[in-house]
């Protein structure tokens, strides 16, 4: 089962997961360190600029900052900035200097721009900050810097999610631990209904689940399409190993999960898993006592749902 983040520039179709969703494609794939400059993109950047410069309007002036901001060329960045170009310039989605640095890991260029009087806050078409950013990617150290420098953690964007959500959403368990240090909101749902929780259940990230949780999240709550937690965790996104996802469903039920929930089309998480395909996870269902006998409304089964044979075969009744 998958659920994109509500708002994602990838895919704004999403806007409520099904009970059988397509939309999580989890965003963990960036390095979370710091990206360091190129010196000969950045040597090129410059010399392109020095030779056009003269020729060059206001707005081109703000492109070339744009990329010095994206490849960490302090220098440049510098000049363009002496020179007049704009902190507040935006690019085509609305996006400023400040967020481009945030998104690309450039801590002395976050430094810079916020030395420059760059709005922390600043939202691009979408509603995302420059913290929304740097929370995605999981840059630990411009998150604490744009806290330090005042952003609002619990701003969220035009979805309604917020930088945490959209750290659980990416698996950045230490970017979430930040964020509710500093009074992240980690219950509040955005416009599908999901609160970071869900993203992360849905992910296979158990330790964001563990941390959210323990802020008195009620386990049995039901969120889009009446899906609990645990059915997230069933139904996995085809990204995450099942035996990820199966450590974060082992955790939910022995924390009281209830294995035998219905969602909006009547379904449980034993039938979402069968649906997936995941053997383990329905295992482990049915040693917490999942009723392979239950009918969802439309009169199937779990066994009637998976394609694998011998899955098939120990979820039939007998």
């Amino acid at each position: 089962m998958a659920v994109r983040l509500a708002g994602h520039p990838e895919d704004r179709s999403c806007i409520a997961a099904s009970p059988s969703p397509r939309c999580l494609l989890p965003v963990g794939h960036v390095h979370a360190g710091f990206a360091a400059a190129d010196p000969a993109r950045c040597r090129e950047q410059i010399r392109k600029y020095e030779t056009d410069k003269a020729q060059l309007s206001a707005v081109e002036i703000s492109l070339v900052l744009f990329a010095a901001a994206d490849a960490d060329c302090i220098n440049l960045a510098t000049e363009l900035l002496d020179g007049g170009a704009s902190v507040d310039a935006r690019d085509r989605l609305g996006a400023r200097p400040l967020s481009h640095a945030a998104r690309s890991g450039h801590l002395d260029m976050v430094d810079l721009l916020l030395a420059r009087s760059a709005p922390v806050d600043a939202r691009n078409l979408a509603g995302s900050t420059a913290l929304y950013f740097a929370a995605e990617r999981g840059h630990v150290a411009i998150v604490q810097r744009l806290i330090d420098r005042g952003a609002d953690v619990n701003l969220t964007g035009r979805s309604g999610a917020s930088p945490v959500a959209a750290a659980a959403y990416a698996g950045r368990d230490m970017v979430v631990r930040m964020l509710l240090a500093h009074g992240a909101d980690g219950g509040k749902a955005d416009d599908t209904g999901k609160p970071p929780v869900v993203y992360a259940a849905a992910g296979g990230q158990l330790g964001i689940v563990k941390q959210l949780l323990a802020r008195e999240i009620d386990i049995n709550a039901h969120y889009a399409n009446d899906l609990t937690l645990l059915m997230w965790a069933a139904g996995p996104d085809e990204t995450v190993p099942e035996a990820q996802a199966l450590e974060t469903v082992s955790y939910l039920l022995d924390a009281g999960a209830r294995v035998d929930e219905r969602d909006a089309r009547g379904r449980t998480a034993l039938m979402i898993a069968a649906e997936g395909n995941h053997p383990a996870i329905a295992k482990a269902l049915l040693a917490h006592g999942a009723d392979a006998a239950l009918a969802d409304k439309a009169g199937k089964h779990a066994a009637d749902l998976t394609i694998l044979s011998a899955l098939r075969d120990e979820l039939t009744p007998r």
